[in-house]
């Protein structure tokens, strides 16, 4: 059965732009990050991706390790594109990165020129894309220069594999010198790509302050602590989640008793605005007046279901952020 997205899907989102740039995104993406690799099951990833259209999440983002296995989460996603989504390619930004390591060898892995470029030349086929939206580098090289890696960002906007390009876990130093150079070469960093949550800010010591001044936007990535800042794990460690799985990034240990007091605090907290607790910190991270996106992660439908109904409360009252603000300093 072809599929059709819903008629109202642009009715339900809220679209931010990144930074001083043309392009405006969804206040909510979805990533690929878990949940669409070659271990998981296809049926249930493309659901969440035709779900998440239809709710007015026009972003999807992935990288070239995405998986496991490496590269199966764009070849999954590729075929959702081919069987679903070709018609709509002009309606979605997919972004993709390179930076970590995907093949054997020195050329594999961090941010040379070589890597770059053939790491995107590889997404764009396993994706069967002529071009990514955004791509991006997505850790600092301490050893390739920096003019190089962004060179190679620049040479990729203007051969046409990308509309974009960006930087993710940068410090506020190497963005601001990034940022530099790819002004001078007139390809602007568009956006960064961060980790950010609740129990995770260091953005706040310098980079957000950096990109507002640069002009560049930004999309959080594990704004739910990858599900410690939901109701997944308040009980224990449910059968199928991250932390159960062994090829996830979440382990046990890092399911704290600290942790798990302040979520809980927080769950009340977010009760009381009518919210659950993943609404409430995903609401918390997009208070920021240079935040474009959160970049959730998924595992079933009513989870993506769940996020962008943080939408309807995205205020908060001085109380309500000093109540936060002393939970997570308890």
């Amino acid at each position: 059965m072809n599929y059709l997205p819903s008629d109202s899907r642009y009715q339900l989102m809220r679209y931010n732009r990144s930074g001083r740039s043309g392009l405006k995104l969804p206040a909510v993406s979805l990533g690929l990050w878990h949940n669409f690799g070659g271990v998981d099951t296809f049926v249930n990833s493309r659901d969440m991706v035709l779900r998440a259209f239809d709710l007015g999440i026009t972003h999807f983002d992935l990288a070239n390790n995405y998986g496991p296995p490496p590269g199966s989460a764009e070849e999954t996603f590729g075929q959702i594109i081919e069987k679903d989504l070709r018609l709509y390619r002009d309606e979605l930004i997919i972004s993709s990165k390179a930076g970590y390591t995907m093949w054997d060898g020195p050329y594999g892995d961090w941010g040379s020129r070589k890597y770059l470029v053939s790491s995107l030349d590889q997404s764009l086929k396993r994706m069967g894309l002529k071009y990514v939206d955004i791509f991006y580098h997505h850790r600092p090289d301490p050893e390739t220069p920096l003019e190089e890696t962004m060179q190679a960002l620049d040479f990729i906007v203007r051969s046409g594999r990308a509309l974009y390009v960006g930087v993710s876990n940068y410090p506020a130093d190497k963005t601001r010198e990034a940022s530099k150079i790819l002004r001078e070469l007139r390809t602007p960093c568009l956006i960064h790509q961060p980790s950010y949550s609740m129990f995770n800010r260091w953005v706040e010591d310098g980079l957000l302050t950096a990109l507002k001044e640069e002009g560049i936007g930004c999309i959080a990535f594990s704004p739910l602590a990858q599900g410690l800042l939901t109701d997944k794990y308040l009980g224990g460690i449910p059968e199928g989640s991250r932390a159960s799985k062994t090829h996830g990034f979440l382990k046990p240990a890092d399911i704290t008793d600290d942790k798990l007091a302040k979520a809980q605090k927080l769950n009340e907290l977010a009760k009381s605005r009518g919210q659950t607790l993943a609404q409430l910190a995903l609401a918390w991270v997009l208070r920021h007046e240079t935040m474009t996106s959160v970049l959730i992660g998924a595992s079933k439908v009513e989870q993506i279901e769940d996020a962008v109904g943080t939408l309807k409360q995205l205020d908060f009252s001085n109380d309500e952020l000093q109540q936060i603000e002393m939970i997570l300093d308890s």
